[in-house]
């Protein structure tokens, strides 16, 4: 899978809507990694963040399918952070994820274990189910008591989003924040530089 090869952003260990979001970052000198690119680098991210079992594996289709949810996803959350209204297309698109897949947990027998509820769920509907939970996020962290903390990264060209852990907080890594620094005490010095 092709990593993203800055640190995570506040709040996506906690939040897979976070993270699907910022499953796709464009990189100083405009360069865009994309960690769902293909039906395995898809695959691994679910996997990654314990979303699909270890022995899944996703067809183009279901890729198309999450990195769909991930544009959705990206539009609501930048219409937040702007304070806008949300478009009604991309609101659709999460809440057909949300209501994709029951959410009940299936009673089933183990020989070891007797009764037991566990989410089961054919290869089929794997992806939906995946993208029930990470839409189910987004619709709580937009509507939860930290919805005003979501913020997207100030550090340009960086466009992570990420929920602010204090209220000056204004980039998704520390790595942001240095290259953010640098960037300022750069124009700094170039405007006290004499003319030539």
């Amino acid at each position: 899978m092709t990593k993203v090869p800055l640190p995570p952003a506040a709040g996506t260990a906690e939040h897979p809507c976070l993270a699907l979001a910022n499953s796709t970052v464009t990189l100083p000198g405009g360069q865009r990694v994309d960690e769902l690119n293909n039906p395995e680098n898809a695959t691994a991210w679910l996997i990654m963040h314990e979303l699909a079992p270890v022995d899944t594996g996703l067809l183009a289709y279901c890729q198309l399918q999450l990195t769909d949810l991930r544009k959705d996803i990206r539009k609501v959350l930048e219409s937040h952070t702007q304070g806008e209204v949300p478009n009604a297309g991309s609101l659709g698109g999460i809440n057909r994820a949300l209501t994709a897949v029951p959410n009940a947990a299936l009673l089933q027998y183990d020989t070891d274990k007797g009764l037991l509820r566990v989410p089961s769920h054919p290869t089929t509907q794997l992806v939906n189910h995946a993208m029930a939970q990470i839409a189910e996020d987004a619709a709580a962290v937009l509507t939860g008591p930290d919805a005003h903390r979501i913020a997207r990264c100030a550090s340009t060209p960086c466009d992570r989003f990420m929920v602010r852990t204090h209220a000056r907080r204004q980039w998704c890594s520390e790595r942001c924040g240095a290259r953010q620094r640098a960037n300022r005490a750069y124009a700094r010095k170039q405007d006290k530089s004499p003319a030539a």
